[in-house]
């Protein structure tokens, strides 16, 4: 195995025009930049107009068909690479936002005018026309949320729940409360909408990192951090890291997934190798081991430590300094055992982690060549 010591500095190209600048001199880019897109199994994403609007940071990638008049916030993210995403027109996705797909399983599709609050995320799921996603919503595969209903902030829909039509959802799991009143729906989402673009996260992108073969930092990651990135490891499109004086260290074949946040601000983050790290996960000054899922949406608290062969259900928070035991499924607010680790889930540890490293080699490969032809003016 071979290591490689590289930095990498601010990329203009990733985030479109800058107009102005920093007093450190770090560009601010411009509103309405081109996304960032590339191709997955050689499908270009297809984005409808007029009326498309994209923030810094935003990313379109793979089999993935965005209706008319979108409208993405800082570092959203639509990724198709195992299975297609298809959103209406008017669709709405705020900042630092995800959607994504069950790898050959489930396709992720979403209706006309519908509204995706800050850091929520759309996983392999069925979303109907108009409907309204607060801030920080979980909605998990193969789950469909009826026409006109509204997911309220820290929501997480559990897989395969259908949700009725025209009702205000709430909790973990998520359940239909009430019907909404006449014109509440619209409400939520102007509101939504007028709040959701809002993200103070900037496009810095000074890593120091000493990477092994096959190591992979999406373009579209930003922050400071030392890096130590083990064979075929990956960070993906949109992770914000603040880790400027402790090092963030990820083992071989293991994944940290779009949209994530690392602060790593008294101690090291550490993950052990085919591990996997779900997309909008906040990890704070933790140890995770090898071969464990952290699920989407999580929060691990300052000091937390995920020991080997621990799976962390969707929307987990944990208490500061908690251990959670190998050989353990854990979920809940905050985080208990819930069952014995079995083969099942095991299996989809170990899968994902495989599936992850293919994905991101041709994404690797893809950002390469764009870099290629961005360098000789193509």
């Amino acid at each position: 195995m071979t290591r490689s010591r590289r930095r990498l500095g601010t990329c203009r190209e990733v985030f479109g025009s800058c107009t102005t600048t920093r007093p450190d001199g770090d560009p601010v880019p411009s509103a309405n930049a081109p996304p960032l897109v590339l191709p997955y199994d050689d499908i270009v994403p297809a984005i409808g107009t007029p009326g498309a609007f994209f923030d810094r940071g935003s990313a379109v990638l793979g089999r993935a068909r965005i209706g008319r008049g979108a409208a993405f916030g800082p570092f959203a993210v639509v990724r198709a690479d195992g299975h297609v995403v298809n959103t209406g027109d008017d669709f709405f996705l705020g900042a630092h936002a995800t959607v994504h797909i069950s790898h050959d399983l489930y396709g992720s599709t979403v209706g006309d005018r519908v509204t995706v609050g800050r850091n929520s995320i759309v996983h392999a799921c069925t979303i109907g026309d108009d409907c309204v996603l607060e801030d920080d919503v979980v909605v998990l595969d193969g789950a469909a949320v009826g026409r006109g209903s509204v997911l309220a902030a820290g929501s997480v829909v559990f897989p395969r729940t259908a949700l009725p039509p025209g009702h205000w959802c709430a909790g973990s799991p998520a359940k239909a409360l009430r019907p909404l009143e006449a014109g509440e729906a619209r409400a939520v989402r102007e509101r939504v909408r007028a709040t959701a673009r809002a993200c103070d996260t900037d496009c810095v992108r000074d890593f120091a990192i000493d990477g092994a073969d096959g190591a992979y930092v999406a373009a579209t990651v930003v922050g400071r951090a030392q890096l130590v990135l083990d064979a075929a490891s990956s960070i993906w499109f949109g992770c914000v890291l603040h880790a400027p004086d402790q090092p963030v260290r990820i083992g071989a074949r293991s994944n940290v997934q779009d949209n994530t946040v690392m602060r790593a601000l008294r101690r090291p983050i550490e993950v052990g190798a085919d591990t996997t790290i779900g997309h909008n996960v906040c990890l704070e000054d933790c140890r995770i081991g090898a071969r464990a899922l952290v699920g989407m949406g999580s929060r691990l608290a300052p000091g937390t430590v995920v020991e080997d062969d621990v799976f962390v259900a969707a929307g987990t928070f944990t208490d500061e300094g908690q251990v959670l035991a190998g050989g353990s499924l854990w979920g809940g607010r905050p985080a208990r055992p819930i069952a014995a680790l079995g083969d099942s889930l095991r299996k989809v540890t170990a899968q994902a982690a495989a599936m992850y490293c293919a994905y991101a080699a041709q994404f690797a490969r893809r950002e390469a060549a764009l870099e290629a032809r961005s360098h000789r003016g193509d």
